[in-house]
């Protein structure tokens, strides 16, 4: 959130402190970290967030804020919270419960979904009209579990991102739900537990404990009797059949939820793994059922259920398990563009000139002071490119002196500084600069956006001078570790800030306290910051920060994509006729206006600026950016702007070039250059993409910092090398390009797009071998070679194309039980080589029995006499153990050890009867935890 007048990885960050000696600082309250120092204590005259945290006991170590639940800890309740399908609002009696769903209502400029003064029920407590507030009890990734406590009588709450359910558990009294008129129960009665309602269009599942009742059926007021536990589901309709599946998981709960990012550099793709934890409160059900987001569904092959929800960020679509999985392409960022424009030496000389002789100060606030460095930064490499060593020296000093002056918090004479520094608040586990703006101390706004600024300057001075990175790396690496986090052992910050995991992009509102939820303005500043980390952690060597950096990047701007620019008009209904949403908020898209004005040229260019060698991702859909450039053209009447000229004609650059350089040439002399950029680095871009054409994100390259151009064709391959050691890159589609030390791939700024044509095809595919079951047939093989690098393999069943695989293994599912089939598998590489086909491997499916199939196992029963059953267990993840758990009509458990033949693991029961019932489970392991399956029951 910001007011503004213009323009796992679970991987461990460097806890500086641990690595340095702590030496005594000038001041009491003064700590040392390297060359630089932060306070404990506040600065005279500075302003703190407030000292009350709404929490309990149970919460411990840093605050979480910039979350989408983050009012509960700051409000005595809390404004709405948009988890998503479901609204919710923290009240004195309760927990108030809305489901936008088919009520989002839409105009030319908001899609809107938020709570307003209606909602479809209150879930409550029958001992306490009251409670005198509501704390923060837990937190995870993105759940929260709020308390309402009045005496000896308790309710908690837990609910979250993705989930339809909210889960309660209480002391000294029962749920109690009060609607505004009596709901419509078209499922169960008084003397069942679970009940299907129906409030204003909204269906809902109400889930009691086993041999609880309820009264009130037929009123505006509904009461659960003995129930200590109790949940709600949102259901999508109003079938029995939904209301049973939905029952499945009612009573197992969601305790814990938590994702880990892993970068695949060969690759260059990020992966990320979202886990639940879950506790059955009656049964043994383990997993949930969750909504996922367009930007999760798109990329993910989890299976999915049939049910979807509506949602301001579009349709959700369902699924369900312990966990799932989405996978990304990191398109690369670069530390600038190289010199490959088609413009005038003289005139880029002269624009660099300009910059030169302005004065660089560091005394105003982060956020404007950020600005200063982020311009200095993308300065100082277009001087290096033009031969001017003395602009660029001075530019990075520049950096140098404001940044050593803001990461001291002592002056010269060992005195507490009022400005210019940073602070440690211990309550909340934040730093804080002052001078702050715009919320940043008292509502701890905007961090991101602001740090973001520090951390790419400091990368830039690192890309040159390794020394001055590791005296003041500590410093660089606290702010890093105040937005962004990752190391869950750090007792000073929370995890991950202003990064939401599930939503996927940043919030930036401390405190979200507003009606419509917490809210994210300038998607490009967020971008930004991790950039700077990207490119921070690639020049100091420290890969947990580059990785982090790497994955928020990939995962917002994925959500950039969807929910910001909307680039497949998929996801907003047809009457928000806006190109481009200026803010994204939990309860509402708006299109129209900025925090500061509704000038059509900031309210496009706020999710562009800064502009830099790090914003390629805006160039990677040309004909969504020309849509919104003519919109932004429609709104304003003419292409006579009057704000962010150079931002525009920026923007334009990625659809028509042609059309940007004659906007230049007839205004770039007369043009004042946004706070953040300048004339050189507008004029340096323009031409760069007009020689080169925009980045395509369908090649990679097995290096962070990379980008290949595509103009009518003709690709540019661009890769640089932060190491003293030469290196290769190879690009998806075969390219190999040779970097030299601490340079572009042809010399500082050089650019180029120097390369090989791979034309030799990889190493057939040998030693097939498979395991199977009635319905499936997994292959395996011995790895082909090539000579730049085999990308995957092309899977054909009976010389019909079944799938592709990057792996040496591949399951071939929904086959007939007992039928021969033939496999082949050719390998294949960027280039587009594809081996001969390998020797044919023949395998007969098993005969038919009962299969039992979830995203991380497939169980199999068959029946290979009348007196007997072989269960088979095949993990999708390699099991170190799997246990079978069996009763026999019910009783006499058996707990067995499997047997692990290839991958799958195999047990056979004997002495069998027919029309024996039949139970049967698994305990097993997967990359470490111990889970429990489903139970099963059939009759043999």
């Amino acid at each position: 959130m910001r007011k503004r007048k213009l323009g796992t990885l679970l991987l461990a960050m460097l806890l500086a402190v641990s690595l340095l000696p702590l030496q005594a600082g000038a001041f009491t309250g003064e700590v040392q970290l390297g060359s630089g120092s932060y306070s404990t204590v506040l600065p005279p005259g500075a302003t703190n967030p407030q000292s009350n945290i709404y929490k309990t006991g149970s919460v411990t170590g840093p605050m979480p804020t910039n979350d989408w639940w983050s009012n509960l800890a700051w409000d005595t309740y809390s404004e709405a919270q948009y988890p998503h399908p479901l609204a919710v609002k923290n009240q004195s009696d309760g927990i108030r419960i809305y489901y936008p769903g088919n009520r989002i209502t839409a105009n030319s400029s908001c899609v809107c979904g938020w709570i307003n003064d209606i909602h479809d029920f209150t879930v409550g407590h029958t001992a306490v009209a009251s409670f005198p507030d509501a704390k923060v009890d837990g937190f995870s990734d993105w759940f929260v579990k709020a308390q309402y406590q009045s005496g000896a009588n308790a309710m908690n709450v837990t609910y979250g991102h993705g989930s339809p359910y909210v889960y309660f558990t209480y002391s000294g009294g029962s749920p109690k739900l009060s609607f505004y008129t009596p709901p419509t129960v078209w499922s169960g009665s008084a003397s069942t537990p679970v009940i299907g309602i129906t409030m204003e269009g909204a269906h809902y599942g109400l889930f009691g404990a086993t041999g609880s009742t309820w009264s009130g059926i037929g009123t505006k007021t509904l009461t659960n009797n003995g129930s200590s536990y109790f949940s709600i589901a949102v259901l999508p309709d109003n079938t029995q059949a939904t209301l049973n599946k939905f029952a499945q998981y009612a009573y197992s709960h969601v305790t814990n939820t938590q994702v880990s990012y892993s970068f695949n550099a060969a690759s260059s793709t990020v992966t990320s793994t979202y886990t639940y934890a879950t506790q059955a409160k009656q049964g043994t059900q383990t997993g949930t059922i969750f909504a996922l987001y367009p930007h999760q569904w798109k990329n993910s092959t989890h299976s999915l259920l049939s049910y979807t929800y509506n949602s301001v960020r579009g349709t959700m679509k369902t699924a369900e398990g312990t966990s799932f999985q989405t996978t990304m392409k990191f398109t690369g960022v670069l530390p600038s563009l190289p010199d490959k424009g088609s413009y005038s030496k003289t005139q880029l000389q002269q624009y660099v000139n300009e910059a030169e002789a302005e004065v660089y100060i560091g005394t105003t606030d982060t956020y404007w002071v950020g600005k200063q460095l982020g311009k200095l930064a993308t300065l100082a490499p277009i001087a290096d490119q033009v031969g001017d060593t003395t602009a660029a020296n001075k530019f990075r000093n520049d950096i140098k002196t404001i940044l050593q002056n803001w990461f001291k918090a002592s002056d010269a004479s060992g005195n507490l500084k009022s400005q210019s520094m940073f602070y440690y608040n211990s309550n909340w586990g934040t730093v804080i600069g002052y001078p702050a703006s715009y919320g940043t101390s008292e509502e701890l706004n905007d961090h991101h956006f602001h740090y973001g600024y520090f951390i790419k300057a400091a990368a830039e001075v690192a890309r040159v001078d390794k020394t001055w990175a590791q005296a003041w790396a500590p410093m660089v690496n606290l702010l890093i570790r105040d937005i962004a986090n990752a190391n869950r052992s750090d007792t000073m910050f929370p995890f991950l800030r202003n990064f939401d995991p599930y939503a996927g992009h940043s919030w930036a509102s401390g405190h979200a306290r507003f009606g419509d939820g917490n809210n994210n303005e300038s998607s490009s500043e967020g971008m930004n910051a991790w950039a700077g980390m990207v490119l921070w952690g690639q020049a100091t060597g420290d890969t947990a920060i580059r990785d982090t950096g790497i994955a928020l990047y990939t995962t917002e701007m994925n959500a950039i994509n969807e929910y910001w620019f909307d680039v497949a008009n998929t996801n907003r209904p047809a009457s928000f006729t806006r190109s481009t949403a200026s803010m994204v908020w939990g309860g509402k898209t708006v299109g129209d206006g900025t925090w500061w004005t509704g000038n059509p040229e900031e309210v496009h260019g706020i999710n562009w600026l800064p502009i830099t060698a790090a914003s390629l991702y805006l160039t990677h859909y040309p004909t969504y950016a020309n849509k919104n450039y003519n919109a932004l053209v429609s709104e304003n009447g003419s292409t006579n702007f009057d704000a962010w000229e150079d931002l525009i004609y920026m923007y334009r650059a990625i659809s028509n070039p042609g059309e940007a350089k004659n906007f230049w040439t007839a205004r770039g002399a007369a043009l004042g250059a946004e706070a953040g950029n300048s004339k050189a680095n507008a004029y340096h871009w323009i031409y760069n993409l007009d020689a080169m054409g925009n980045a395509d994100p369908t090649i990679t390259a097995n290096t962070p910092l990379y980008a290949v151009f595509n103009k009518n064709g003709v690709k540019t391959y661009i890769a640089y090398n932060m190491s003293n050691s030469p290196i290769t890159v190879n690009f998806s589609d075969g390219t190999v390009v040779s970097v030299p030390a601490n340079s572009f791939n042809t010399g500082n700024g050089g650019g180029g797009g120097g390369g090989t044509t791979d034309t030799q095809a990889p190493t057939v595919p040998a030693g097939l071998a498979s395991t199977k079951t009635s319905t499936s047939v997994t292959l395996t093989w011995s790895a082909s070679t090539d000579n730049v690098g085999v990308t995957g393999y092309d899977i054909y069943r009976n010389g019909a194309l079944v799938g592709s695989s990057t792996t040496t293994s591949f399951t071939n599912n929904s086959l007939t039980a007992g039928t021969a089939y033939s496999y082949t598998v050719r390998a294949k590489d960027a280039a587009g080589n594809v081996s001969a086909a390998s020797s044919a491997h023949s395998v007969t499916t098993n005969p038919a029995g009962n299969q039992y199939v979830t995203a991380d196992f497939t169980a199999t029963v068959t029946k290979p006499t009348a007196t007997s059953e072989k269960i088979t267990f095949q993990p999708t993840t390699a099991a170190l153990y799997v246990d079978i758990h069996y009763l026999v009509n019910g009783t006499n458990q058996q707990n067995v050890r499997m047997v692990n033949n290839n991958g799958t693991w195999e047990h056979t029961i004997s002495n069998l009867s027919a029309g024996q019932s039949m139970e049967i489970w698994f305990t097993y392991e997967k990359s470490g935890p111990q889970y429990d399956s489903p139970h099963y029951t059939y009759t043999h």
